[in-house]
């Protein structure tokens, strides 16, 4: 009998790990985010998806089940990403006491009502030493409890061919009795060479400080890298391609700022005032103007150049939002929603398509729904065996 994997995505967002798990062959059903702008984009782009708005406390698992047709036991996979800024490095004053940090036991509590057949958690790797590690500890001790076996990861997003310095760390689990395999590095040392910053944006149309060319526009050359033609499909047209603008004080700063380099090549009297204190050891990508042949800085909410290393390796300016997105492996007809600060939020907080797909053919290469492997699957009942198959 044939098979249609199904997944629901909590914390969706504008739907990357969404994203990525339809382009290893998963029917995302629905999405839940409390962010309205990035419902837009996720409505828009997984038009077979119901999307469920509004904070995740509000939602039950009967009403992911209700929208979906499904009932308990029948998801295939339950995907998520809990708001990761109470972990993240950039949150000097992160920890458990911050909201967002315990948003995971809502996760916990939509796995005990739909008890899916796989579970995958996503979250920034500073989980695992905030709150002393509790919130791991707690993950994993919570899903256990429900049933599932579950392995955590921290995967490099470069080494899957993104052209991005991202560490993200991953909960996979399920409650077959199936083995977790973890996706093979397909890039670095040994392997395919990285996918760098020119490769997948070397093809976009040059712009200015703070141009709006208009809501899309022709692709300035024809793909010159496999990066690119991927992301472009048959896209003829570029959007969400504006460039912000930049006040006069720092074009005079990004003059003096060579390919790969940063704030230390500014005159003194030209630094923001803050960073004329700085030892040359610190803020080490602040004002940095990215390598062709290098890697990109982590993508986060904003290509601010205060935050990183966000300038354009040839162009006096900051990455704009689908530079970014390339940068993030979304495809080119993927077009954010709402104010250009908004689409920068949606494209930082995204879990890379790319890896999310590598994610998902690892699931499935284990789980061969299609001629299931009856022998592996001797832990499931009768009734689960059937949902399965």
């Amino acid at each position: 009998m044939s098979h249609r994997w199904t997944a629901i995505d909590l914390f969706c967002g504008a739907g990357g790990l969404s994203e990525g798990f339809r382009q290893a062959g998963f029917h995302v059903l629905a999405g839940n985010d409390i962010d309205r702008v990035a419902g837009e984009t996720f409505c828009a782009s997984h038009t077979e998806a119901r999307f469920l708005p509004g904070p995740i406390e509000d939602l039950s698992s009967r009403d992911f089940l209700q929208s979906t047709g499904l009932r308990k036991g029948w998801l295939d996979c339950l995907v998520g990403g809990p708001p990761c800024q109470g972990f993240s490095v950039y949150n000097h004053q992160r920890g458990m006491h911050d909201r967002r940090s315990g948003l995971f036991y809502e996760y916990l509590r939509i796995v005990q009502g739909l008890n899916p057949k796989w579970v995958v958690m996503e979250n920034v790797t500073g989980i695992t030493s905030a709150g002393g590690g509790k919130a791991v500890e707690q993950i994993l001790s919570g899903l256990a409890e429900l049933g599932y076996r579950v392995e955590m990861r921290i995967l490099r997003a470069e080494e899957y061919g993104i052209p991005q310095e991202r560490r993200r760390i991953f909960f996979v689990g399920n409650r077959l009795g199936l083995p977790i395999i973890w996706p093979a590095p397909t890039h670095g040392l040994g392997l395919l060479p990285y996918v760098t910053v020119w490769d997948a944006i070397g093809d976009l149309p040059p712009l200015e400080n703070g141009e709006d060319p208009g809501k899309s526009i022709p692709y300035a050359a024809v793909p010159a890298s496999h990066y690119q033609a991927s992301l472009r499909g048959n896209s003829v047209e570029v959007t969400n391609h504006v460039a912000p603008r930049l006040a006069p004080i720092n074009l005079k700063r990004m003059k003096y700022i060579p390919e790969g380099g940063s704030w230390r090549d500014i005159p003194f009297g030209l630094l923001p005032e803050g960073m004329r204190r700085a030892r040359r050891c610190d803020h080490t990508k602040r004002y940095g103007r990215l390598r062709k042949d290098g890697l990109a800085s982590t993508i986060l909410t904003k290509c601010d150049l205060h935050w990183g290393a966000y300038i354009h390796p040839e162009q006096d300016r900051v990455l704009t939002a689908r530079e970014a997105a390339r940068l993030q492996s979304f495809p080119d007809w993927f077009a954010f929603a709402g104010p250009r600060t908004e689409q920068y939020v949606q494209v930082g907080n995204a879990v890379p398509p790319l890896l999310g797909r590598m994610v998902a053919e690892a699931i499935l290469a284990v789980w061969p729904v299609a001629g299931f492997n009856r022998r592996k699957s001797a832990k499931l009942t009768n009734k689960e065996l059937a949902c399965a198959i």
